[in-house]
């Protein structure tokens, strides 16, 4: 494996896989690593033959967040300055992420902590090692939460059970984490690939446009009125409908066949911008 790379990038038919490439510091995310994940991240959302995103980690870890060491060393007497640099990389990366229409899944085939944690939590779907384990971490470093935890956290488990996390910050075992919805899947650590890949292959044959869609109604949903909701969500679904893909989803439908998604053409501008119309 090559370790001067700190993103590994490979394609598997219309899945783009991602691999934070540092793993002795276990993966931990400085600026040419969250650099690189961004570059890919806007290729692939602009890339018609790019279908689902996968992000693993290389070697032993998912992970373990931003590079500290990395901040200290940047600006010893100011290191919040290197944080505020970083986070302005990995902050594009969680937006595109929640906004671009191609499903986005974490392989967490390790511990994830800190920003690699909340990395994992901003994807649409997460699947896990069992011997894995999620940690918070910031808050025993003297730290906010960055990388849109204080967004994906208290949304996906409630906040009561994100405050008890950010406050006591304990290690959550998979089993754990399974529990609480922080992940989708737990597998052991020789299914991993296997797993994910098959889960995103699965995805992917899915209405890309249309997945876009709901994720962006989803998001708008906790700040919308009902009556804002409801008029989005009728907007949406005409102009899905009207769509190639809701075309071939209804022509499918009445031809008692399984649709085709993946034949469909869908131009970049509706894969990139669907969710912000």
């Amino acid at each position: 494996m090559n370790t001067s790379t700190p993103l590994l990038v490979a394609i598997q038919g219309d899945i783009l896989i991602l691999t934070l490439n540092r793993p002795s510091v276990l993966n931990a995310i400085d600026a040419e690593m969250a650099v690189a994940l961004q570059e890919q991240l806007t290729s692939a959302s602009q890339n018609p033959a790019i279908r689902a995103i996968l992000i693993t980690g290389s070697g032993l870890g998912f992970c373990s967040g931003g590079d500290l060491k990395f901040a200290v060393e940047t600006n010893p007497k100011y290191p919040g300055d290197a944080f505020l640099a970083l986070t302005a990389i990995l902050h594009d990366c969680v937006e595109q992420i929640r906004t671009m229409s191609k499903p986005v899944i974490a392989a967490i085939n390790g511990a994830a902590a800190g920003a690699g944690l909340f990395l994992a939590l901003a994807c649409d779907l997460r699947i896990m090692v069992d011997s894995a384990y999620l940690k918070q971490s910031n808050t025993s470093h003297g730290l906010s939460l960055p990388v849109g935890g204080t967004f994906t956290l208290p949304r996906l488990i409630g906040m009561g059970r994100a405050l008890e996390i950010v406050m006591l910050d304990e290690a959550i075992f998979a089993a754990q984490s399974l529990e609480l919805g922080l992940v989708t899947k737990v597998v052991p650590h020789q299914q991993l690939q296997a797993e994910a890949l098959a889960l995103a292959a699965r995805v992917s044959q899915m209405p890309i446009e249309a997945l876009g869609r709901v994720k962006r109604l989803m998001n708008e949903a906790y700040h919308n009125t009902l009556t804002e909701q409801l008029l989005a969500e009728r907007q949406q679904i005409a102009m899905s409908a009207n769509s190639p893909e809701g075309r071939e989803g209804l022509a499918a439908f009445l031809q008692k066949r399984q649709p085709n998604y993946a034949a469909v053409k869908v131009s970049r501008s509706a894969l990139y911008h669907s969710i912000r119309v």
